[in-house]
């Protein structure tokens, strides 16, 4: 379990890129969410202990991240949404490099990247040079590297960001086959929906909801989310389109009044910030 202990991070002296959060994170997949800038990738820094708070702290497995940051540094595996593979480097290559620098023997990095590369389905690309890889068969060999490393933490920041929609579900399947305990950042609902035990929206450094995805969708107690553009009757208006959550009852009055009736998912957590809405 991972708790976050009042966490802030303050980058200039107006400027807080999280505000004094707290949360236990206990599910095997917790999600985290929100705009660009809302601090996401600041906490998944922090957590993963490459960034120092400016208060507060957070405790993985039981070892505080600021006191205890080597032993941290030894159960947790983090993969940056900006990590690039050396060119000329097989998949194969990097991944011995990686297990190495993590302290594993030469003859058991080559053993666990070639577990690990069958295990994604790329071991028939193990030596090939990264360069003429895809974009998707890429992040699978990063994946492959969180997977190999046995860490029981993996962070994972904007795993698929950049992808087609093909390659995203590539890597979706290879996140999957992880055993370990998974915090990850993304912009697609769609994936936070497929991949998540637990979601967590963050607004503005602030969280403004987290719980699993069912509860936090029973705060909607059956809604149906209206939409229009240019829509008169709105709860939430993003630029010229009108969102109304309705009750069941009031459907056939929207259809009339011609919105476009949708079932509420994901989308509506993150729009609406977690708020409950009266229908």
């Amino acid at each position: 379990m991972i708790e976050i202990l009042g966490i802030s991070k303050k980058y200039d002296r107006r400027t807080y890129a999280l505000n004094e959060i707290n949360a236990s994170l206990k599910e095997r997949v917790t999600t985290v969410i929100g705009r660009n800038g809302a601090g996401k990738t600041t906490l998944i820094r922090i957590l993963s202990t490459q960034l120092t708070p400016t208060s507060g702290t957070a405790v993985i497995e039981g070892l505080d991240i600021l006191k205890e940051t080597k032993k941290v540094r030894q159960i947790i595996s983090s993969i940056p949404q900006e990590s690039q593979l050396i060119g000329i480097l097989s998949p194969l290559e990097q991944m011995q490099l990686y297990l190495m620098a993590r302290g594993f023997s030469s003859s058991q990095a080559k053993e666990e990247s070639k577990y690990a590369l069958d295990e994604l389905e790329m071991y028939a690309y193990r030596n090939a040079p990264s360069d003429t890889l895809s974009g998707g068969m890429k992040r699978k060999v990063f994946v492959a590297m969180a997977l190999a490393s046995k860490a029981p933490i993996i962070f994972l920041d904007e795993p698929t960001t950049g992808l087609d929609p093909l390659s995203r579900i590539e890597v979706w399947s290879a996140i999957k086959r992880l055993s370990s305990k998974i915090i990850l950042t993304t912009h697609y609902m769609e994936e936070a929906q497929e991949l998540s035990n637990e979601v967590m929206v963050i607004d503005q450094g602030n969280i403004m909801t987290h719980g699993t995805i069912e509860s936090l969708l029973s705060a909607f107690n059956g809604m149906m989310r209206a939409e229009k553009l240019d829509g008169a009757e709105y709860d939430i208006k993003i630029a010229n389109v009108a969102i109304k959550y309705i009750g069941k009852e009031r459907v056939d009055e929207f259809v009339k009044k011609g919105y476009d009736i949708k079932r509420v998912n994901l989308d509506d957590i993150f729009l609406s910030r977690g708020e409950i809405l009266e229908s």
